[in-house]
C-alpha cells in the first residue's frame, strides 16, 4: 500500500482511500489498547463500524462510479478504480477479522470483571423467562417479519439497518420458508441489562438480535416447521446525492428527492453472517440485484456496530473514561454581557475542553439586546435539540432581523437541517439554502449592533459546527472578535450569500473557493525563500485530512528548499513523509485519543512575524475549489502563544501518537522519558496554567 504514481504524477503520494483505511485501522488500535477502559474499547469498535458504514455509502460507492468513466478521463484520475476496489476489499477483509479477534478478546475481559454476554443458546431458564417476559413487553409490537418467495420482488431494504433473515424448515421434508425482520433499534435499545444477576453479582447482558433469535417459535408461531435459523445481513448503498442542475427547481425540493432517491440507490455492501447457509445467501443476493463478488463481505454473528457507541457504562467508574468536564474561560464571566468582555478583548474557546455555552449565551444576549438589529449566521450541522436554533427563534420573536445560511448539503445531515430550515422559517428569519454549485462550509456568526452613530460587529470564526453535542467530543477552536479588520470582513462574506455575483476583496480572512489555494501557495513559497537564504523557515499543519496533489507538490517542494515542516493529520494523508530527495524535511503524525481531533491550525515562522491561522477547511480539493470556506488570521499575541503550546504538546507527544510513513503502518511514537498525551496534557493546560496565567 505504498505510494501511486502515473504519467502524469512523478511525485510519491498515497491514494485517499487507502489512507482513510489507515485511519480507520488506528481507530481500531484504541479498541485494542489495553490502557483504555473496557466500555470505551467496546465504543471504539462502534466508531469504527460507523466509519466503515460511511466509508462505503460514499467514498467506495465515488470509486464505483469511476468504472463507468473511459479510459481517457480515468488517466486524469491516475487510478484504476477496479484495481482500488480489490485493494479496499482485501483491506477491509483484514481489518474485519481483526475487528471480530477485539470483540471476542473484549468479551472475555468483560467476563474478567462480572459482566458477562450472553446469546439465546447460553440462557439458563430463569433467563429465558426474563428475555421472554421483555420481548412480549417491549419487542414485539416493533416486529414486522416479512415472508419472501420467489416471483414477489424484495422491498426495498432500509440503509444502515440491520435485518435477521430467517429460514424456516423441516429436519424430515425439502418444503423451506425464507423471511426477513428489521432489528427495532430505532424503537429498543441494542443491548439489554439483565435484572436477575449471578450468583457472584455478575451482570449479564444479551443483544436485541438474540432476543430475537430466542422467540422466533412465538414469532412464526402459525408456521410447523421445527427448524428455525436467523442470519444477521446488512444493506449498504449508495449515499452521494445527485443534485441535478434544474434551475427550475428549488435546491430544498432537489435536496428532499434526494433523499428519497438514497433509499433505493445502487447497493455498495452485502455483509452477512458468515454462517449463513448457501440457499438462503443465493437467494438473497439474487433478489438483491448484488453480483459482483466485492460488493458481498462475509463477516461475524453480529453487524452494525455502530449501536456499540452507546454501549452503557456498566462496572463503574474504572470502566469509562474519567470525566473532563469542560472549563470556564478565565477572560469569560458568563453572569455578565459578554458583548464588553469579548470588545475589551479577542476571545478564543477551546472544545471540547472549555464550554461551548458561550456561543449559546452570546446568542442568548443578542436575541434580547435592545441595540443589536441582526443576526447572521451558517448553519452545517446542528443538534437534534438545538439550543442554537431556539436561542435564533427567540430573536425573531425580539423583533430582530436574523439570517441564516442553512447547508442542505451536509452529508447525513440533509433532513435533520430541513426541518430546522422550516422551523426558522416559520418563525420568521430569513433562510439562505447555500450557493448555488458551492457547499457552504464556514463557521460564521456575525451579530450587527447599534451604536450613536453608526454599528458595531461582534464576529465568532470557527472550526467546528455550531453542535452542543459534538462540542463535548471533537477538538475544535472559535474565534470571537470586534476587531474590524475580522467583523467587517466577516460582514462581506454574508453579503456574499446575499448576492452571489458579487465578488468580494479580502486583505485579512482567506476565502474558498476563490482565494485560499493561491494564499496558501504564497505562504509556503515564503517559507521556500527564507529557507534558500539560510534563514530559520518552519510550517506546521494541523489539518484532518491533507489531499490535495498541488499543495502537497508545493510542501515537497518546501522540504526540498530545507523548510521544517510537522504536519498533524487525523484522518488522510496523502502526502508521504521522509522520502529520499522528497520529504527528508517533513514529520507527520496523527493522534487518535477519546476526543475527535478537528481543528484545523495553520502556522507558519515568516521570517519571524510568526503567522497563525485557525480555518474551517482542510487541505483537499473540494474545500479549496468547491466550497465557502473561511481561515482566520490571529492578530491578539496572547491568543497565538495560546495556539503555539497547544500545537507544541501536540507536536511533543508521545501516547496515542502514531507517525504516518510511506508502508501506512501506523506505528506508535516511541516513549522517551515523561509520557506526554496530547488531550489530557491540553487539558491540564487549560485547567491550570493557561487559567493562572491570566487571572
Amino acid at each position: 500500500m505504498g505510494d501511486k504514481k502515473s504519467e502524469k504524477q512523478d511525485f510519491p503520494i498515497i491514494n485517499r482511500e487507502i489512507s482513510w483505511l489507515s485511519f480507520n485501522s488506528r481507530v481500531l488500535q484504541e479498541a485494542e489498547d489495553k490502557t483504555n477502559p473496557l466500555v470505551e474499547r467496546l465504543r471504539f469498535l462502534g466508531i469504527f463500524s460507523n466509519n466503515l458504514d460511511e466509508f462505503y455509502r460514499v467514498r467506495v460507492a465515488s470509486v464505483r462510479r469511476m468504472e463507468s468513466l473511459d479510459k481517457k478521463t480515468l488517466k486524469e484520475y491516475h487510478v484504476d478504480p477496479t484495481s482500488l476496489l480489490k485493494e479496499i476489499s482485501t483491506t477491509v477483509a483484514e481489518q474485519q477479522k481483526k475487528f471480530e479477534s477485539i470483540y471476542n478478546g473484549l468479551k472475555e475481559e468483560f467476563k474478567e470483571e462480572g459482566i458477562i454476554f450472553l446469546n439465546e443458546q447460553e440462557l439458563d431458564d430463569k433467563q429465558r423467562e426474563e428475555v421472554s417476559d421483555y420481548f412480549a413487553e417491549e419487542v414485539r409490537a416493533n416486529i414486522i417479519p416479512l415472508m419472501l418467495d420467489k416471483k414477489r420482488e424484495l422491498p426495498n431494504l432500509k440503509d444502515k439497518e440491520i435485518y435477521l433473515a430467517i429460514k424456516l424448515s423441516n429436519k424430515k421434508d425439502s418444503k423451506v420458508l425464507y423471511s426477513l425482520i428489521k432489528v427495532p433499534t430505532s424503537a429498543v435499545s441494542r443491548f439489554y441489562v439483565f435484572e436477575q444477576t449471578g450468583p457472584n453479582g455478575e451482570t449479564y447482558v444479551i443483544l436485541l438480535d438474540d432476543i430475537i433469535r430466542a422467540n422466533l417459535s412465538d414469532i412464526y408461531s402459525i408456521f410447523s416447521f421445527d427448524n428455525l435459523e436467523a442470519y444477521t445481513i446488512k444493506f449498504t448503498r449508495d449515499a452521494e446525492l445527485d443534485i441535478d442542475d434544474d434551475i427550475a427547481s428549488s435546491l430544498l425540493e432537489q435536496i428532499s428527492r434526494s433523499l428519497e432517491n438514497r433509499k433505493v440507490a445502487e447497493p455498495v455492501r452485502f455483509v452477512h453472517d458468515k454462517e449463513i447457509p448457501d440457499d438462503l445467501l443465493y437467494f438473497l443476493t439474487k433478489k438483491l440485484g448484488i453480483v459482483t463478488s466485492y460488493n458481498i463481505k462475509p463477516g461475524g454473528r453480529y453487524h452494525n456496530f455502530k449501536d456499540f457507541m452507546g454501549f452503557p457504562a456498566l462496572g463503574g467508574s474504572k470502566m469509562t473514561y474519567t470525566p473532563l468536564p469542560p472549563l470556564k474561560h478565565p477572560f469569560v464571566d458568563t453572569s455578565k454581557r459578554l458583548v464588553p468582555q469579548i470588545r475589551e478583548r479577542d476571545i478564543m474557546l477551546n472544545y471540547p475542553y472549555q464550554s461551548f455555552d458561550v456561543i449559546i449565551d452570546l446568542l442568548r444576549e443578542a436575541a434580547i439586546d435592545p441595540k443589536v438589529t441582526k443576526i447572521c449566521i451558517n448553519l452545517y450541522r446542528v443538534a437534534s435539540t438545538s439550543k442554537i436554533i431556539n436561542a435564533l427563534v427567540s430573536a425573531v420573536r425580539n423583533g430582530k432581523k436574523v439570517q441564516v445560511i442553512v447547508e442542505l448539503r451536509a452529508r447525513f445531515d440533509e433532513q435533520n437541517n430541513i426541518y430546522w430550515s422550516n422551523v426558522l422559517q416559520e418563525a420568521g428569519a430569513e433562510i439562505i439554502f447555500g450557493v448555488k454549485g458551492l457547499k457552504v462550509h464556514s463557521k460564521l456568526i456575525l451579530i450587527e449592533r447599534k451604536r450613536k452613530s453608526d454599528y458595531e460587529y461582534i464576529a465568532h470564526v470557527g472550526t467546528g459546527n455550531f453542535h452542543e453535542g459534538t462540542a463535548r467530543i471533537y477538538g475544535d477552536t472559535a474565534l470571537l472578535t470586534t476587531d474590524t479588520r475580522i467583523a467587517l470582513e466577516v460582514k462581506k462574506v454574508f453579503e456574499f450569500f446575499e448576492n452571489n455575483y458579487k465578488v468580494k476583496r479580502y486583505s485579512h480572512l482567506i476565502i474558498s473557493p476563490n482565494g485560499s489555494r493561491r494564499k496558501f501557495n504564497q505562504l509556503i513559497n515564503n517559507e521556500i525563500r527564507n529557507a534558500k537564504r539560510g534563514e530559520r523557515a518552519e510550517i506546521i499543519l494541523k489539518l484532518n485530512n491533507l489531499v490535495d496533489e498541488e499543495l502537497i507538490k508545493k510542501l515537497y517542494e518546501a522540504s526540498q528548499a530545507g523548510v521544517k515542516i510537522v504536519l498533524i493529520i487525523r484522518g488522510i494523508c496523502s502526502l508521504v513523509p521522509g522520502v529520499k530527495g522528497w520529504s527528508e524535511n517533513i514529520e507527520a503524525i496523527s493522534i487518535v485519543d477519546r476526543f475527535l481531533e478537528h481543528s484545523r491550525i495553520l502556522y507558519f515562522y515568516a521570517g519571524g512575524d510568526e503567522k497563525i491561522f485557525i480555518s474551517s477547511a482542510d487541505w483537499m480539493v473540494r474545500n479549496l475549489d468547491l466550497r465557502v470556506e473561511v481561515t482566520a488570521p490571529i492578530y491578539d499575541e496572547d491568543l497565538k502563544k495560546k495556539l503555539k503550546k497547544m500545537l507544541a504538546i501536540q507536536i511533543k507527544s508521545n501516547v496515542k501518537t502514531r507517525l504516518l510513513d510511506r508502508e501506512l503502518s501506523n506505528t506508535y511514537r516511541e516513549v522517551k522519558g515523561e509520557p506526554i498525551r496530547a488531550q489530557l496534557e491540553t487539558y491540564e493546560y487549560f485547567r491550570t496554567k493557561y487559567a493562572k496565567k491570566n487571572k
